[in-house]
């Protein structure tokens, strides 16, 4: 049976058709609610408004759930590897044997960048951030593939820009990062699968290679993982609406990545280290910043701790712990900061008004460990989440363009001035 909601404007009645999604989420579909009241709604940052109906990921705050295409964040994160979450996500279905492993090659046959693009890095200051650097070269793909940006692209062009998306944004994030510490860079050694090879791009010499410890293999490999999709956060939106204005996937992307730059999203991991090196400089006892973060009125905030969106534990939290531990077990890490970060981790899982408030440690906490523990500059954090995060744009990007959905354009309330006529600044 067909449900409906009633909104009254001005005394007048309109029904509006609820839709309801697989998992029993109902919104309300106001599509045409402007054309017979002339009314719109108001929602300030979309915290209510479904932009879109997409199968890609199904995401329950309340309840901590986080599924891609319908498989658990959990069991992924255990049995999967990167590539075939990577699959999964943009083409709908975990794939066979000999589906990955003719993705993987594809994927192989394009790691390299144009070499004219090494003049690009040398142009860069020599501390550029890294993430603007790699938003940059995303973008400036489309000029060394200019058949990407044609509208009428046939499926065989859109998958082989895919491919050279995910084979050159491991090739471009290192570099970036060699740029930043001022070592020469590595080539892609496609014998190594697709994290690894990134691993040893970041950190290996021409002349030596870096000798891949399995722990660090299989944390960057669920990191990967954990960062993949997220249903409609703002970088996945930002995606999808420049994608709707018919621009072509590289500029897509690269418009994602300077969503993910904003501290409030993907630099969050970077605020979880900055916040410990205050701690750690101040040398106040940890009691003392506890207490700040439990004053209202202490600007003091703990980064890493909650989320905007679980209400609950962050199922992504529970997995990557385990990791962090794991490496930090491993790698033998004599860090103060890590050491700090374990005592506020063991603060927040225990204190009463932590769990009254759902303040646990969230993925991004966890994440910020791992990277410094490898040695990774706070810097690059950010780039290793977009690193993530790729396939799931890249989803989003192919479904948006699959269900034809129109250019995307929120409306407005105008609060300005009304209609006034101009005077010569004479008479002003």
């Amino acid at each position: 049976m067909e449900e409906f909601a009633e909104v009254k404007i001005s005394g007048k009645s309109y029904e509006l058709p609820v839709i309801t999604g697989t998992e029993d989420e109902k919104g309300i579909d106001i599509t045409k609610l402007r054309a017979l009241s002339g009314a719109i709604t108001l929602d300030s940052g979309f915290k209510n408004t479904g932009a879109t109906k997409s199968a890609v990921t199904y995401l329950d705050g309340e309840n901590g759930i986080l599924r891609y295409r319908g498989y658990s964040i959990e069991e992924l994160a255990e049995k999967a590897s990167f590539m075939e979450v990577s699959y999964l996500l943009i083409n709908g279905e975990l794939p066979t044997t000999a589906q990955l492993s003719e993705f993987e090659g594809e994927i192989t046959n394009h790691t390299l960048i144009h070499e004219d693009m090494k003049r690009f890095f040398e142009a860069y200051p020599s501390k550029a951030h890294p993430m603007g650097i790699v938003a940059s070269l995303l973008c400036s793909l489309s000029t060394f593939y200019p058949d990407s940006q044609n509208p009428n692209r046939t499926e065989e062009e859109i998958e082989l820009t895919i491919f050279r998306l995910l084979a050159k944004l491991p090739t471009i994030a290192a570099w970036a990062y060699k740029n930043f510490v001022g070592h020469p860079v590595v080539y892609p050694k496609n014998e190594l699968n697709y994290g690894d090879n990134f691993l040893n791009m970041m950190f290996s010499l021409p002349s030596e290679d870096y000798k891949i410890d399995p722990v660090v293999s299989d944390a960057l490999n669920k990191l990967l993982i954990l960062h993949a999709d997220h249903e409609q956060n703002c970088s996945a939106s930002t995606v999808r609406i420049v994608g709707s204005s018919h621009a072509n996937l590289y500029s897509s992307i690269s418009a994602g990545v300077i969503a993910l730059w904003g501290p409030l999203h993907g630099g969050a991991n970077q605020a979880v280290i900055e916040m410990l090196e205050s701690i750690h400089a101040d040398g106040s006892p940890l009691e003392d910043w506890i207490n700040k973060a439990k004053d209202k009125n202490d600007p003091f905030r703990l980064m890493g701790f909650g989320h905007r969106v679980y209400k609950n534990f962050d199922p992504r939290a529970k997995i990557i712990k385990k990791a962090a531990d794991d490496v930090l077990s491993k790698l033998g890490i004599n860090d103060p900061l890590i050491d700090i970060a374990k005592q506020l981790e063991e603060v927040a899982l225990n204190d009463e008004y932590f769990k009254a408030r759902n303040l646990y440690p969230n993925v991004d906490f966890y994440s910020g460990i791992i990277y410094k523990a490898l040695g990774i500059p706070t810097e690059m954090f950010t780039v290793m989440f977009a690193l993530g995060r790729l396939p799931g744009w890249i989803a989003q990007w192919k479904e948006m363009i699959e269900n034809k959905e129109p250019i995307g354009r929120p409306r407005q309330i105008y609060t300005g001035e009304n209609e006034r006529s101009f005077v010569t600044a004479e008479k002003r």
